[in-house]
């Protein structure tokens, strides 16, 4: 018997790496197929914007209907019940039938659009206001974002009322 044959005999191993090889190209792409298919891929896409708003309260007012600015009423109205300006400072722009204000109680949330004279699928951006009506001081008021599918929410602002 020769070693050296044996040796400088390397005929098996190209054939061996160029399975491996296919295995593996064929794992990534049944990978990456699988993962569109099953519809992973629209998730990724469906991250909360990055946003910061402020508030600014008057308690025991109330927002002037004939020629006041657009405003919603968070809940009924009762003695003491402020007005509250939330505004968009900066950050991701937000499509406004994105946007909710709720004040957590009883009452249904309200479109950013029903609070401020934007609306539809145009861009809630830095310097755009919502104002709210009926906003008691023991609340906290939250501005939430709905992906466009439903089916993620974040809190992208959030008040806290003086008296709660």
């Amino acid at each position: 018997m020769q070693f050296t044959n044996l040796l400088g005999d390397d005929d098996a191993v190209s054939p061996v790496i160029g399975v491996i090889l296919m295995v593996a190209i064929t794992v990534i792409l049944a990978a990456v197929i699988g993962t569109f298919v099953l519809g992973l891929g629209d998730q990724v896409s469906n991250t909360s914007p990055q946003a910061s708003f402020t508030f600014d309260y008057t308690g025991g007012e109330a927002w002037a209907d004939s020629g006041g600015p657009t405003h919603c009423q968070l809940s009924s109205a009762a003695a003491g019940d402020g007005k509250l300006r939330i505004t968009h400072d900066g950050g991701d722009g937000i499509p406004a039938n994105q946007l909710q204000i709720t004040d957590g109680g009883s009452a249904s949330p309200k479109d950013w659009g029903t609070c401020s004279d934007t609306s539809g699928t145009t861009d809630v951006t830095a310097g755009t206001v919502a104002n709210a009506d009926a906003v008691a001081s023991d609340v906290t008021v939250r501005v939430t974002w709905q992906s466009s599918n439903g089916g993620d929410t974040a809190t992208v602002g959030k008040w806290t009322g003086p008296g709660a």
